[in-house]
């Protein structure tokens, strides 16, 4: 593989709302997907219904191990582009695929924890405990829950979760 290209997962944007196809199409071609599906609450005029959607809409990760599974990924039907930070294709770490899984499975995710100890708007904070342990986040309080940014740098995203306040500790304020 080029220098451009590492082994590893990719990041693949694909056209909207073709992320579940994309996803089915590079499985049958015998890659390794991954689609992070987050459930949410739609309301209709009549109705209202628990659906999956992307977490990163438009996003597909996908393992990349040799030229051939970069062209057949690129060549499937709904994909547009693979992800570039620079002048190289952005990687994303096993273990941040990992964090991302488990955080998909995990019901403590959205406990809500009420404490003293509060941590104010703004502030950063390390992530001592979960799926996320060892990133910093920024702190935002919404509704009187801190609620956390985890920023993903290589795919310039970021994952907004509700973290018990005992998994963080301070660092700094925000600039």
């Amino acid at each position: 593989m080029g220098k451009l290209l590492k082994a590893g997962w990719h990041v693949l944007y694909v056209k909207s709302r073709h992320e579940r196809k994309v996803d089915e199409l590079l499985q049958e071609a015998g890659l390794e997907t991954f689609l992070p599906l987050v459930k949410t609450v739609r309301a209709w005029s009549d109705r209202k219904k628990m659906i999956e959607i992307p977490l990163f809409p438009s996003y597909l990760f996908v393992n990349i191990e040799n030229s051939n599974d970069f062209h057949t990924t690129f060549n499937t039907e709904g994909a547009c582009t693979f992800v570039k930070c620079g002048n190289s294709y952005a990687t994303i770490r096993d273990s941040e695929i990992q964090k991302i899984k488990f955080l998909l499975t995990t019901e403590d995710v959205m406990d809500v924890e009420k404490t003293t100890d509060r941590l104010e708007k703004g502030e950063i904070a390390l992530i001592e405990y979960g799926a996320f342990t060892g990133l910093e986040c920024e702190i935002l309080n919404i509704n009187n829950y801190n609620k956390v940014v985890v920023r993903m740098d290589s795919i310039n995203q970021n994952i907004t979760a509700t973290l018990p306040s005992h998994y963080l500790s301070k660092l700094s304020k925000a600039v």
